[in-house]
């Protein structure tokens, strides 16, 4: 009793280590509270993550030495230790080479062909479902749920004020091929974050997460094709097909296995020469948009350095192993008789609650990343089942968000209520529940 009894302080002494982590949550969570009833647009995102953690890193320095009595030096030795871990610095990497490529592609002409052509495809009684398309194929393209909205939604409101067509159901399109792509592209932040944390292939996870994503989608377009009307469809028909050939070549070299970072380089140099040919696009802009793109994803670069930081001294204090123990038994009181079903819930179920407080897909997957690895070690869900269901809650949590900056963007583009758009985003909940049935369907053989 008595040991039992000594491994339960512990265990909270350990947890006591987690404080950084809520206060970090607690003010990004808490100043967007405070600057939406004051009525500040994207209140959310006011305060940058990157900021927000430097007060959490400070306190866990000081936990640190209240706790294992280890001095400011050393801390900081595991600070940058943490920092500068392999997965940290090639995700940071990876991260400045998709902004890039984002913004040279959309330089050069592919953002707009893909939309043009995308829409001239489909007749008019097929708009809806055909917007949702054309997001899901830009967002895999872009990886980038925010830059498909910003591309669309001008398109999108222009149907709106010639169609008598609901604002928010259209906008409800529009969110559901957003989150399609953010999830499954292999070049979103989301991917990149989840396939480095859990140490998966790229074109592993996407092998897992196509066959959920895939079978909702579909159940998508047959409700968006029931809900829809025929609507006059006139757009610009006359965009060069060979805006989309960086998107198709740096998608299949990636699905061949191709290494990441050869595939967004040549995607970044592939771009510019189509836009050279075509668009006379420029030496000068080309360096000026790899910057562009580089600054781009300079909050999330910053942030992932130090949540690798402060995830090293949480673990050096014992925390995250204490927050996987924790986990690991709500999961296994919840499923007593399959440790691979408890593991994908204590997985799913972190990664879904995380991003409620952060509101960003991405910083609940760095944030969440170490404790969701050692629970899908323990239950032996494979890295790109782990991966895959970190991407998958995080972005239905995030589709789901009326105070996430895809809502928010969405409402204030078309002049919609975000409460309203997140009542139409099927795509999210509908993969809530697939995604639910078929990891519950594929380890069903395990349950004893």
């Amino acid at each position: 009793m008595t040991e039992i009894n000594t491994a339960s302080k512990r265990s909270k002494k350990h947890l006591f280590s987690l404080l950084p982590f809520a206060l970090f949550l607690g003010l990004f969570l808490g100043t967007g509270i405070i600057l939406t009833l004051q009525g500040v647009d994207f209140a959310f995102y006011q305060l940058p993550a990157s900021i927000a953690i430097i007060p959490a890193i400070i306190l866990s320095i000081i936990i640190g030495k209240l706790l294992t009595k280890t001095t400011v030096d050393k801390q900081i030795e595991q600070f940058i230790r943490g920092a500068g871990h392999n997965n940290i610095t090639t995700m940071c990497v990876i991260y400045l080479l998709a902004g890039a490529f984002a913004v040279v592609a959309k330089s050069t002409g592919s953002v707009d062909a893909s939309v043009q052509l995308g829409l001239a495809i489909f007749p008019d009684y097929l708009l809806l479902p055909g917007l949702f398309l054309v997001a899901a194929f830009l967002s895999t393209a872009m990886g980038s749920s925010m830059g498909t909205i910003a591309a669309i939604s001008p398109v999108a409101l222009g149907f709106i004020d010639s169609a008598s067509l609901d604002a928010a159901l259209v906008a409800g399109c529009l969110i559901s091929g957003a989150i399609f792509g953010d999830n499954l592209s292999i070049i979103s932040d989301t991917t990149i974050a989840a396939t480095r944390s859990q140490g998966a292939e790229m074109k592993d996870k996407f092998k897992v997460n196509f066959k959920f994503a895939i079978p909702a989608a579909v159940i998508c377009l047959i409700l968006f094709t029931l809900l829809g009307s025929e609507v006059n469809n006139t757009v610009n028909s006359e965009a060069a097909i060979s805006g989309l050939i960086p998107y198709v070549v740096i998608l299949v070299l990636a699905l061949i296995g191709v290494n990441v970072f050869v595939v967004l380089i040549f995607g970044i140099i592939l771009a510019a020469t189509i836009g050279m040919l075509n668009n006379n696009y420029q030496l000068s802009e080309w360096l000026t948009d790899i910057t562009a793109g580089f600054s781009n994803m300079q909050d999330i670069f910053i942030l992932s350095l130090f949540i690798g930081g402060l995830s090293e001294l949480v673990r050096q204090q014992g925390g995250l192993a204490a927050l996987t123990r924790f986990i690991e038994n709500i999961a296994r009181k919840l499923i007593p008789n399959n440790d691979k079903r408890a593991a994908g819930l204590g997985v799913a179920g972190l990664a879904f609650i995380v991003n409620f407080f952060t509101a960003n897909n991405t910083v609940s997957i760095i944030v969440s990343g170490d404790t969701a690895k050692n629970i899908a070690e323990k239950g032996e869900l494979s890295p790109a089942e782990s991966a895959s269901l970190l991407d998958i809650f995080s972005c239905i949590n995030q589709g789901l968000l009326p105070y996430g900056a895809q809502i928010l963007l969405l409402g204030a583009s078309l002049q919609v209520s975000p409460l309203a758009i997140a009542s139409y985003a099927f795509y999210p909940m509908v993969l809530f529940f697939v995604a639910s049935y078929a990891f519950w369907h594929l380890t069903k053989k395990q349950a004893i």
